[in-house]
C-alpha cells in the first residue's frame, strides 16, 4: 500500500526546484489530460537537490489523491530533470484495508469438512514423536496423547505439543462446554456425575470428557467436568402437584336391573323378562 503524503505550501531549501512547478506540471501533461489535473498543492523536500511537487487529482474515484512528480538536479547546475511522476494518497484517501494472506485470514469457522489444509511444517501446537513418550502418562509423568501407537496400531509421526494442549483446553472451557454458560447454570448437576459423561485419556482427562447422550445438545462434544445441562442421567423435571384428588371408580350393582331371555311357547319368539 502507497505511503500518504501531505502537500502543504512551505518553503524549500532548494530554491531551483521549489520553483520547477511548470517542470513538473509539463511531466503530468505526458501521462494525462489537463482536466485530471488540479491546483499545485505544495512541494516536499525529500533529500539534498530532491524535491516532490503535489497537484491535485480531479479522476473520478480518486478523490483526496494528489499527482506526484518528484525533480531533481546536479550539484551547482540549475538544469531540472524529471525523476518520478507518481499517483499517491493524501490523508483524507479512500484506501482499501491492508492485504492479508489467506492463510492467515483463515478461521476455523471457515472451515467445512470437505475442505484441504496445507501442510504446516513448523506448526507450534505439534511436536515431532520422541521414543522416550513410548512409556506413556504413567510411567514418565507426561501426556498419554503423546504415546507413540494408537488405535490400530497405527502410528504419528506429530503429536501435541505441550502449548497446543494448553491452547485447546483453554479454548473448550471458555466455550459453550465450559462451566460459564446458561446451561450450567440452570443445571442441577455436573457432567463429572452424569452416567453419559465419557472421559478423555492423558492429562485431559483431569479437566474434560465426551457428552455421550443423544438428547443432549452436546451429544459428542467435549465437555468440562463443571459443566452442565438439563439431559443430566440422575436428574429428572419437577413433579408438580395435581389439581384433584382422582378417586378409585365406584360401580354401584343396587340399581342394576337383570333381564332374562325365555321362549314363547305360543309364537316362537323369543321375549325379555326383567325381574
Amino acid at each position: 500500500m502507497p505511503n500518504r503524503i501531505d502537500p502543504q505550501p512551505r518553503l524549500i531549501k532548494d530554491k531551483v526546484l521549489s520553483a520547477a512547478v511548470d517542470v513538473a506540471h509539463g511531466a503530468l501533461l505526458e501521462v494525462t489530460a489537463s482536466q485530471n489535473i488540479g491546483a499545485h498543492s505544495g512541494a516536499l523536500q525529500e533529500a539534498e537537490r530532491l524535491v516532490t511537487h503535489a497537484f491535485e487529482c480531479l479522476l473520478p474515484g480518486y478523490r483526496g489523491w494528489f499527482w506526484t512528480v518528484t525533480v531533481t538536479r546536479a550539484s551547482r547546475k540549475n538544469q531540472v530533470t524529471v525523476n518520478e511522476v507518481a499517483l499517491l494518497p493524501g490523508e483524507q484517501a479512500l484506501l482499501a484495508p491492508d492485504w492479508i494472506p489467506w492463510a492467515d485470514r483463515l478461521t476455523p469457522q471457515d472451515i467445512t469438512p470437505t475442505d484441504r489444509l496445507p501442510y504446516q511444517a513448523n506448526d507450534a501446537n505439534l511436536e515431532d514423536f520422541s521414543p522416550e513418550l513410548i512409556a506413556g502418562y504413567e510411567d514418565t509423568g507426561l501426556d498419554l496423547d503423546q504415546a507413540q501407537l494408537w488405535e490400530l496400531g497405527l502410528g504419528r509421526v506429530r503429536v501435541l505439543s505441550d502449548a497446543g494442549r494448553k491452547a485447546a483446553f483453554r479454548r473448550w472451557y471458555r466455550s459453550d462446554a465450559g462451566p460459564r454458560n446458561q446451561a450450567t447454570r440452570e443445571a442441577k448437576a455436573p457432567c463429572s456425575t452424569c452416567g453419559y459423561f465419557m472421559k478423555m485419556a492423558g492429562s485431559a482427562r483431569q479437566l474434560f470428557g465426551v457428552c455421550a447422550n443423544e438428547w443432549s445438545s452436546f451429544d459428542g462434544r467435549v465437555v468440562s467436568l463443571d459443566h452442565g445441562c438439563g439431559s443430566h442421567s440422575e436428574t429428572d423435571v419437577k413433579q408438580s402437584a395435581p389439581l384433584w384428588v382422582q378417586a378409585e371408580p365406584v360401580i354401584d350393582e343396587s340399581e342394576l336391573e337383570v333381564a332374562d331371555l325365555v321362549a314363547n311357547t305360543d309364537t316362537g319368539k323369543t321375549v325379555e323378562v326383567v325381574e
